[in-house]
């Protein structure tokens, strides 16, 4: 996400790199740059002229402390102004009302089906709200097996009239059985459209003015950058809806369309999608945008993340196995299934600053510990549950037990060695706990 935008924006600030001061003319050369990267992110040229005339009011205007480095200067305001251009904070989702109301809406193939279940997903588990989710798309069947698929995934109810070919009808039929079964949010999926298409158009319009919803959301493909800009514009000026989704920002996007639609459309992004999970979403906060696409990560998020994942009571056993050095391999699998749990390895390590550039090229699947998990799981429950007990014959069985040469299983028994060292030194943090402080003292 924003690898060659944060590549770029790393190579203007160079050009002020050694200078002793900020005058007019290395700014000027700067932010030459920075337009050109901004452009090639497909961001719009208005707003791109606009970004950097601002940065370079703001530059001019400041005096370089000894301290600081121009560069160094250069960057602060660039993430200010970013995070200013995104929307400065994260915007809550408006969830008054029973039962609470979401009407999604977009284009065709934008992944509106597939943030429905995220949405519904995400509310039960994060808000403990009880969703309905309701099938409004009419033109392709496929939708409505999709959105039963999810909703069996994450064990929410599917209301479908098949058949009926009246969105209008579906959704408040959907309302009143959801007040009828004590569900007190709605999440209404409806049919793709093009902004060209009059009829589709006049028809969503109608399922918002006959249902009122308390929150219409415009579900975005973020890969398709500028085309998307532009579509928005047209959806808000009939449907006048209160924020933005930007979905597949896993895939190969610019960034485009993140940096330029709240300025375009001056309606908050107010969550992103990667990946198909249906754990895969979060709520957009431009600041944190803004410190990952200059290359500072986002520990915040991360923190978050492992809070999510945080068990109390299993940290306690566990701090106790590891002050009486009796860590184990069920336990070394546990911690994995934590930090699986977590998300995309590779989206994770871009949130530790500094490790987004190193990760660039290297290919981390969400299957990167399997052969970890393959090696645990050929063990027997003595050796997993005794260490000690690992001899050569024993290494030699597990290995072929597990599909992997036996140089992968005496890796894997370093890297436990070692993660045991390192729970143990951090025995008086009280292991993850102690870690979870450290990372907390990051921010």
């Amino acid at each position: 996400m924003f690898e060659n935008l944060s590549d770029r924006l790393e190579k203007s600030f160079k050009i002020l790199k050694g200078q002793g001061r900020i005058s007019e003319i290395n700014v000027a050369e700067t932010l030459k740059d920075v337009r050109r990267a901004l452009l090639d992110a497909d961001v719009n040229f208005k707003i791109a002229k606009s970004f950097t005339d601002t940065v370079k009011d703001i530059a001019l205007g400041q005096d370089v402390l000894n301290a600081i480095k121009p560069s160094q200067l250069m960057v602060k305001i660039v993430r200010d102004e970013l995070a200013v251009l995104m929307g400065e904070q994260a915007t809550e989702i408006n969830l008054k009302g029973n039962p609470s109301v979401i009407l999604i809406a977009g284009l065709q193939g934008s992944g509106k089906t597939t943030f429905s279940g995220k949405l519904a997903n995400y509310l039960k588990s994060k808000k403990q709200k009880h969703p309905l989710l309701v099938a409004c798309d009419i033109y392709r069947p496929a939708a409505i097996e999709q959105l039963k698929v999810l909703g069996e995934q994450i064990n929410v109810p599917v209301y479908t009239e098949e058949g009926s070919k009246d969105p209008v009808k579906i959704a408040k039929n959907a309302i009143k059985q959801a007040k009828k079964d004590g569900q007190n949010l709605v999440i209404i999926d409806t049919a793709g459209r093009l902004a060209i298409d009059e009829q589709m158009m006049n028809e969503i319009a109608a399922v918002k003015k006959a249902v009122d919803p308390h929150e219409t959301l415009f579900v975005v493909d973020s890969m398709t950058g500028q085309d998307a800009v532009n579509t928005a514009k047209e959806f808000n000026d009939r449907l006048d809806f209160e924020g933005v989704v930007l979905t597949k920002l896993d895939g190969d996007t610019r960034g485009g369309a993140a940096l330029s639609i709240r300025s375009v459309v001056n309606k908050p992004i107010k969550f992103i999608g990667s990946g198909e999970k249906m754990e895969a979403i979060d709520v957009f906060h431009p600041d944190r945008m803004a410190d990952r696409i200059l290359g500072m990560g986002d520990v915040v998020s991360l923190v978050e993340k492992a809070q999510e994942q945080y068990d109390q009571e299993e940290a306690r056993k566990l701090s106790k196995k590891i002050a009486k050095n009796q860590f184990d391999y069920n336990d070394f699998i546990s911690q994995i299934g934590q930090i699986k749990k977590m998300g995309n390895i590779k989206d994770l390590a871009g949130m530790i600053p500094g490790m987004g550039k190193m990760m660039k090229n290297v290919d981390v699947d969400d299957d990167a510990f399997k052969g970890i998990e393959a090696i645990i799981q050929s063990m027997t429950p003595e050796e997993r549950e005794n260490p000690k007990v690992m001899n050569g014959s024993r290494r030699k069985r597990i290995a072929k037990g597990s599909g992997n040469d036996i140089q992968e299983v005496n890796r894997l028994i370093k890297q436990f060695d070692e993660t045991k060292k390192m729970m143990k030194m951090m025995k008086d943090g009280k292991g993850m706990a102690g870690l979870m402080s450290k990372m907390q003292g990051m921010r």
